[in-house]
């Protein structure tokens, strides 16, 4: 805010007064804020919530502060953020569900409510540097473009910098890249990994904040990409594990929930829910299922250790900057652990993501490269109900296994009881209002959460709130005091129907003995209540259409809804994001290039990366085509020179049935050459589309990136779709990954 000058202008400097502005900080004894998000990551997946993974930094902070065993979130990532950077509840601005969708309605735009302050807004207006490295996903998918728009992206909503990724999920070894508003490439060097690269930036923003802005605190939010799939680590971190999970995922739980007891973080007595019906007993598993099953949990073992290893690289900065006392570090996940890899994972989770299921006899003769560039794995559903031991269900739902996340609070100069446990019910809601708090900043938003600042200091104080409401794809939940009720909602099926069940969350921790049966009258006044609170937070209308039914009621925004698309060599990269980055669907790349001559060679038109895409190039005067979709690579290569001067080439994919493909080489509007490729896909790797080069991880072996063809040569290669966007696979797409 312009702040009026209170000097004296006359007609010289001599006869004037100079006055300077008062500097915008904050009281020098506010805290700084670290507050990491894990991304899947069940809640008995730290070593200090009972696991037998690895994680040390994580298990530090929690015997150097507190542990609270009862801290909630929302099912699904977006919302969950929107919640902990408003203190309010999804629906109530604008995020009910994914940012990639929005639904027609207030409650669900794909983007947080722009009236709505969120947390690094208040604290820069209030002498905080603020900087996230990491995840956003909190703007629409058609505003994920190097031309923005920019009003949902991280520097218009209260961040100083930003370095990480927009969407949901990316590739560790090639991710796509954001710089506070543009796209980059992504450090080309050997051993590269993303959390190691979000660690750096992290600390490069902690010693640029040190240096420039010494009296000002720091708000930083580290959002890794771990553990969501793909799971990727250096393969010493993922070999350690084969042999300690080679137990299989029942005795898992057994295990874990006996440790939970030990460590305190679960009462004595506590039941194991029951594995659910879909999730195979690991004992019929034949030994090759089980044999890859656990390797695919060994690479998500790894996957967290290594993403451990890189937050105690930023504490261990922030003790060599004498910053750490006065920080207050958060670490949570952002829902619980994924089914996504459905019944049985995948090596290469491009395939689960582009709708193919392949049994673990497919798996086995890949396993060597698992966890690598070309084994970016997830796994079954049976691991992600371990991981979120002792509770039932995964992301998506609103029973604890979906909305119980592991939360660890470390506050040297403040917190004094540590290493203990904390059982007050918190929710994501709660967080920002703590935050303030601690800060002392009087925060004149409205929030639905409530400080939880009283117990940093004692395990009696009280809870912040009493109620707290969840609704997610039709599921249902409501908790008020020590009672909750849940319902896990039928698609298609009229509301009236839904089968609740109701739990005394004092009495049955895990939420496994339903008394709906024996206590009618105190589930029917929840019922009761929570549509009263539905009604408050706008959660109206219900909605529980696909994403199908969604799509098709508007039609997707951006370039897929396009039927021409024109591009120019030298522009930015085309995020997948955009949805046209597949071989699935009728397309043509016609690329004009302008005074050819003989010994020209590079790329024209590039999509994915080595792990899958397809890449059209020129190479000793010849038009080369590839495509290569889980491991089976297709080239087709014409046998006529292209000729000299200005001309047209170019390549046509025509699908074929049973997901299979034609393609055909063009000079002008000849064919010089032609083949088939049996398998197309909607998804091909993690990495979108280039033009003019291969900048990253090549789809081909035949050159070494970037294999830029001369710009110059390229007038413009333009993209005709021969048909229109199939809702239900882009649809099944932006679900299976987010």
């Amino acid at each position: 805010m312009q702040q009026e000058f209170r000097g004296r202008i006359g007609t010289t400097v001599a006869e004037s007064e100079a006055w300077w502005p008062e500097q915008l900080g904050a009281d020098s004894s506010a805290p700084n804020i670290l507050m990491v998000i894990l991304d899947d990551t069940g809640w008995s997946d730290f070593g200090c919530f009972g696991s037998e993974i690895n994680t040390p930094a994580i298990d530090g902070l929690a015997a150097d502060g507190l542990r609270y065993t009862n801290f909630h979130v929302t099912p699904l990532c977006s919302p969950t953020r929107a919640s902990l950077l408003t203190g309010r509840n999804h629906h109530s601005v604008g995020m009910r569900f994914l940012a990639d969708a929005d639904t027609g309605f207030p409650n669900s735009r794909g983007c947080v409510r722009p009236d709505v302050p969120m947390l690094p807004e208040v604290l820069r207006r209030n002498g905080y540097g603020t900087y996230l490295a990491g995840k956003w996903h909190l703007a629409p998918l058609s505003e994920l473009t190097p031309a923005g728009p920019f009003h949902n992206w991280p520097l218009s909503r209260g961040f100083d910098r930003f370095y990480g990724f927009l969407d949901g999920c990316t590739d560790q070894y090639s991710p796509e890249l954001v710089a506070d508003n543009h796209s980059i490439v992504p450090p080309a060097h050997d051993g590269y990994h993303l959390s190691e690269d979000l660690a750096e930036q992290s600390i490069r923003f902690l010693k640029d904040h040190a240096t420039y802005r010494p009296q000002a605190p720091f708000y930083l939010q580290l959002a890794l990409g771990a553990t969501h799939a793909p799971f990727q680590a250096p393969r010493e971190y993922i070999e350690k594990y084969v042999d300690v999970f080679t137990k299989g995922w029942d005795q898992t739980r057994i295990e874990r929930l006996k440790r939970q007891v030990e460590l305190g973080v679960v009462p004595d007595g506590t039941a194991l829910t029951e594995r659910l019906e879909e999730v195979r007993a690991w004992s019929e598993l034949n030994s090759t299922e089980q044999e890859v099953f656990t390797h695919l949990q060994a690479a998500f073992a790894g996957f967290l250790e290594h993403a451990d290893a890189q937050i105690g690289r930023v504490m261990e900065s922030l003790k060599a900057m004498d910053m750490h006392r006065n920080t207050i570090v958060l670490v949570m996940s952002d829902n619980g652990a994924s089914r996504e890899g459905g019944p049985s994972g995948d090596v290469d989770c491009n395939a689960p993501y582009s709708g193919v299921r392949r049994p673990a006899a497919e798996q086995t003769s890949i396993l060597a490269g698992l966890g690598g560039p070309l084994g970016g794995a997830h796994y079954p559903e049976g691991w992600a109900m371990a991981g979120n031991t002792p509770f039932r269900r995964y992301k998506q739902f609103v029973d604890l296994g979906g909305v119980r996340s592991p939360l660890v609070v470390s506050w040297p100069e403040k917190i004094r009881d540590v290493g203990k446990v904390r059982d007050h019910f918190l929710h994501a809601i709660d967080v920002m209002p703590t935050l303030l708090d601690a800060a002392g900043i009087e925060a004149e938003e409205t929030f639905d959460g409530a400080s939880a600042v009283g117990t940093f200091d004692s395990a009696d104080a009280n809870e912040p709130r009493d109620t707290q409401f969840w609704e997610m794809l039709g599921h249902r939940a409501i908790r008020q005091g020590d009672w909750k009720a849940v319902t896990a909602h039928l698609h298609g099926q009229d509301y009236s129907q839904d089968d609740w069940r109701l739990y005394n969350t004092k009495e049955d921790f895990a939420e496994a003995n339903n008394l709906a049966g024996s206590e009618p009258d105190k589930l029917r006044a929840l019922q009761e209540l929570w549509w009263q609170q539905a009604e408050q937070v706008g959660a109206f209308p219900l909605d529980d259409r696909t994403l199908v039914e969604l799509l098709t009621a508007r039609g997707p925004a951006g370039l897929v809804n396009r039927r021409e698309i024109v591009f120019r060599a030298g522009q930015s990269h085309v995020p997948l994001a955009s949805a046209i980055t597949g071989s699935d669907r009728a397309l043509q790349f016609t690329v004009h290039l302008q005074e050819f001559e003989p010994g020209m060679e590079g790329v024209l038109v590039s999509s994915g990366n080595v792990a899958g895409g397809y890449v059209l190039y020129v190479r000793n005067d010849v038009l080369i085509f590839e495509h290569n979709a889980l491991g089976v690579r297709v080239v087709l290569k014409s046998d006529v020179v292209l000729p000299t001067g200005t001309h047209t080439v170019g390549v046509r994919l025509t699908p074929l049935e049973d997901n299979a493909g034609l393609v055909e080489l063009l000079h002008g509007d000849d064919v010089v050459a032609s083949t088939g490729v049996p398998r197309t896909s909607s998804h091909l790797s993690f990495w979108g589309m280039d033009i003019g080069a291969d900048p990253v991880s090549t789809v081909s072996t035949e050159y070494e990136a970037p294999f830029a063809f001369p710009a110059a040569a390229i007038d413009r290669v333009v993209l005709r779709f021969r048909d229109a966007p199939d809702l239900d696979d882009l649809a099944e797409l932006i679900a299976s990954t987010e």
